[in-house]
């Protein structure tokens, strides 16, 4: 590696403009909708409230107006951990995850329960078996918390939301291994009829959707009754679609990712803003087109999980020295797609980062190279910009530019 030359390159800060449009009061939205639901706990009740592992915005405050809303009608709420194979597979694993979120018994009111126990329902000719985490299902009601979100490795009716959550979050690492053995189809097919299966035991007391903004706040707040769920969802799932962020441009040399995480999506990173999917079988994104990908790091909330890295080309020491191999590895073989969880090139720093995927490109000086950087790809209202892109983006009504250039390493946050 002492033949690389390691490139400076000057970068210009950009802004791009979307539908910023939210809710002003998450709270008093949350507390709107339960009490319009037409459902109530019946006094005296133990009502299991189940969170995922992602990091939806104001996620401590819906869980916490839940927790209130149930407690004024005279029921006892606890929290579960609804995140199949998440947080290691373990349940402390995945009690972590949720204070990782600000989600523990102090913040919002209400003891939290994790255990990987399930049971088995009875499927009938369904082509898995189903779970459900034992201590939800022996509670006497359900309430599900979660974001409607396209999915990281398919395209369905039903992707990320209410219906996953009941079918692999609440199956516990059985019910992801299940589903998750069957492929895409398990997803896009199975993963819907076993949902539809466990509405049916009559187990789920309410849903809560939410749907956020390309700033990933909170663009709406719906709940809904058990029966509502599958025909809502997928209105819910097509208009976070059209809020989601993206690159502004589709044919780059290098995108430079400051952090990958699971709090940022399942994959660390999200492959609707990356154009990757790295799945066998499954064609990739016709865009954006990207030759190499840099990762810079890994988030503190994703606790060492780096599954997704496949999808990168080269990271750095710094994030592979904080890499749990174990945790990447279990939520890995979970999902069945070994290539995103494949380590990249290493770099040693930064800089040599960059001069290896110019080497790679054949090219030698990186400030004619079309190379975009941003925070991770949930924050993707500002980002740098090489001279090459700048220059496609002048005109651009929905484009601030910001100059001028500045070294790379210091145009953003580090």
């Amino acid at each position: 590696m002492n033949q690389l030359v390691f490139p400076s390159v000057a970068l210009t800060r950009i802004r791009q403009r979307f539908s910023t449009a939210r809710v002003e009061d998450v709270e008093a939205a949350v507390r709107a909708e339960l009490n319009a639901c037409g459902v109530t706990p019946r006094p005296g009740s133990a009502i299991a409230i189940a969170v995922g592992s992602r990091g939806i915005a104001g996620n401590a405050l819906i869980v916490r107006q839940v927790v209130e809303w149930v407690k004024a009608c005279r029921a006892k709420p606890f929290i579960v951990p609804a995140m199949g194979s998440h947080g290691g597979a373990t349940a402390e694993g995945q009690r972590e995850v949720l204070a990782g979120y600000g989600i523990t018994e102090d913040a919002v009111g209400a003891p939290i329960r994790s255990s990987m126990e399930v049971v088995q329902v009875p499927a009938g000719d369904l082509p898995t078996p189903v779970f459900f985490d034992r201590l939800a299902y022996e509670a006497d009601g359900v309430i599900l918390v979660n974001r409607v979100k396209p999915h990281t490795s398919f395209r369905g009716r039903y992707e990320s939301g209410l219906m996953k959550m009941m079918a692999i979050g609440l199956g516990k690492d059985a019910g992801a291994r299940a589903i998750h053995a069957l492929g895409v189809r398990g997803l896009r097919e199975v993963m819907p009829a076993v949902a539809g299966h466990i509405l049916r035991t009559g187990k789920i007391l309410l849903g809560v959707a939410v749907v956020e903004n390309a700033r990933e706040e909170v663009a709406l707040v719906r709940v809904l009754p058990p029966d509502r769920i599958p025909e809502e969802e997928p209105r819910l799932l097509e208009q976070a679609r059209r809020n989601l962020p993206g690159l502004p441009v589709d044919d780059l040399d290098i995108l430079i990712v400051d952090e990958m995480g699971k709090n940022i999506s399942g994959l660390g990173m999200d492959p609707n803003v990356i154009g990757r999917l790295k799945i066998p079988g499954q064609p990739e994104p016709d865009r954006p087109r990207i030759r190499f990908i840099i990762v810079r790091d890994l988030t503190a909330e994703t606790h060492g999980n780096a599954l997704g890295m496949g999808l990168a080309d080269i990271i750095t020491r710094r994030l592979f020295d904080k890499i749990d191999l174990k945790a990447t590895y279990e939520n890995m073989l979970t999902t069945t797609f070994l290539e995103r969880g494949k380590i990249p090139v290493i770099a040693e720093t930064d800089q040599e980062a960059l001069a290896i995927a110019c080497r790679a490109l054949g090219r030698t000086n990186p400030n004619e190279l079309r190379i975009i950087r941003i925070t991770n790809t949930l924050h993707l209202e500002e980002l740098y910009a090489s001279e090459a892109v700048v220059q496609e983006l002048r005109g651009r009504p929905d484009i601030e530019i910001h100059g001028p250039a500045g070294p790379w390493l210091e145009a953003a946050p580090a």
